[in-house]
């Protein structure tokens, strides 16, 4: 009878006990492999939430674009909304986690504190519900995936990926849903009701905005605007 070699015959020669334990590290370690993998500019990264609709049978939408054809107001509108010092931290930033912390001891109600690379490792390898344990969790793949990955590509992962309704994911599905044009051709009025839309996209309909919303896009428009000092890494 052959001998049996290589990774997995060994793994299956393991007591269940050890299997047990090791399972959930291989999941831990997992996100670590694939994020070089990302880096590769033909790799087009799927989501969580999109993997789940394609196991439901949901069906969902999802146009890959690359970078440079996604209007860079769209990017300014998105970059000013959800992360304004982009340009300057590793993945995490440490003073508005610091004052998240704080927060969150006096008991008081907290912002989310998100940068754009740990949503994006959030939506790329983690959940949605919010706990200390999935932040603890995407610390670290924001640093590691911030260190890999030039900010360039990490923008154009997380505007490829991000949910903008249901089913709908990445800009260029999202402009066409809601606008009926491609993600090259939005208007800043368009882009900024995209980006405040992106916490959540389920009540915060950019085609349909409320009073509140049309407001809040108005704020974001007029700071896209004046936001070249905050796009350097990007576009320089």
């Amino acid at each position: 009878m052959p001998r049996r070699s290589g990774w997995f015959a060994r793994l299956r020669s393991r007591p269940l006990w050890q299997r047990i334990i090791l399972a959930p590290i291989a999941l831990l370690l997992l996100p670590y492999f694939l994020i070089p993998l990302y880096a590769l500019p033909f790799i087009h990264p799927i989501s969580t939430l999109m993997l789940r609709d394609a196991v439901l049978l949901q069906g969902y939408d999802r146009r890959w674009v690359s970078f440079d054809d996604i209007a860079p107001v769209l990017v300014r509108s998105v970059l000013v909304s959800e992360d304004g010092q982009f340009c300057f931290h590793g993945g995490v930033d440490w003073g508005e986690m610091r004052m998240l912390v704080q927060e969150t001891l006096r008991g008081e109600s907290t912002r989310g504190g998100s940068t754009i690379p740990m949503q994006t490792v959030k939506n790329l390898f983690l959940w949605n519900s919010r706990s200390f344990v999935r932040k603890a969790l995407e610390l670290p793949l924001a640093v590691t995936s911030s260190f890999v990955w030039p900010k360039r590509r990490m923008m154009e992962i997380y505007l490829n990926i991000a949910e903008w309704g249901p089913g709908i994911y990445g800009i260029e599905a999202a402009a066409q849903y809601h606008f009926k044009v491609p993600a090259s051709k939005l208007t800043a009025r368009q882009a900024a009701l995209l980006a405040v839309s992106l916490p959540n996209p389920i009540d915060r309909v950019a085609s349909r905005p409320g009073r509140g919303l049309r407001q809040l896009a108005s704020l974001i428009q007029r700071r896209a605007k004046n936001s070249a000092d905050y796009i350097k890494c990007l576009y320089n």
